[in-house]
């Protein structure tokens, strides 16, 4: 019943919150497209490890605050699991809903969307960028979401806070994510409160010729649930 409750709250505010400000948002008034590659030294996700050098490509369209990105993860070693997420979300002024579709290569085809035999995960998110700090909240709501110690349903989430800074001549980012409750999609077997992940960011455009740069950027990561720390670099095509 709690699961039930959680799980509601959290379509409600997105729901409600859509509605009341969506008709006062600015956005553009004409349809915008972006396209890119990110190559990291290794896929580290809310402090989970999830594989080694990987190719992440992404593609948007976007229209009236309304987008919709695919975003995709290819490690080079062969074992590592292969990852295709669908995002559609909503953006004004500094808020932001949005739901996920992630699905990853390592059980059921694509097309298998039933309860019990499915490798999508269904999420959805709700923030707000004040500037000096950023905070989302994200819910899996359908899907192959983890358990809870009774084996139901978590309604697994996760909640992070980032704050942007400049320092040294580079843009900084320092974040901190932690899982509220228990379930097993989080840090192999969350027991409650966990803090997930602790992230100290940092990016710099590095100028190759007068005319083109390459973005570059570093995050040094610590999961304290696990005790893991790791060290991920990369660039921006």
């Amino acid at each position: 019943m709690k699961g039930i409750t959680r799980k509601m709250q959290a379509i409600i505010i997105i729901a409600a919150t859509t509605l009341f400000i969506a008709p006062h948002a600015k956005a553009q008034d004409k349809v915008e497209t972006s396209l890119g590659a990110d190559i990291v030294s290794g896929y580290i996700w809310r402090g989970q490890d999830l594989g080694n050098v990987s190719i992440q490509p992404s593609a948007s369209i976007s229209y009236k605050g309304f987008s919709l990105t695919g975003w995709g993860s290819v490690g080079l070693d062969r074992e590592d699991t292969k990852e295709f997420d669908l995002t559609l979300s909503y953006s004004f002024n500094n808020f932001s809903v949005s739901i996920t579709d992630y699905w990853f290569d390592n059980g059921a085809g694509y097309f298998h969307y039933g309860a019990r035999n499915t490798a999508h995960v269904f999420e959805a998110q709700v923030g707000y960028d004040f500037g000096f700090l950023a905070a989302n909240w994200y819910t899996n709501f359908a899907g192959n979401d983890g358990v809870n110690k009774d084996g139901k349903r978590a309604y697994s989430s996760y909640i992070n806070l980032t704050a942007p800074f400049r320092l040294g001549g580079l843009d900084w980012t320092a974040g901190i994510g932690a899982t509220p409750w228990e379930t097993s999609f989080y840090n192999g077997n969350a027991n409650g409160f966990e803090v997930t992940d602790i992230t100290i960011g940092a990016s710099k455009e590095l100028d190759i010729t007068s005319r083109f740069s390459l973005p570059l950027f570093a995050k040094f990561i610590w999961n304290p649930a696990t005790e893991g720390a790791y060290f991920v670099f990369g660039t921006s095509l």
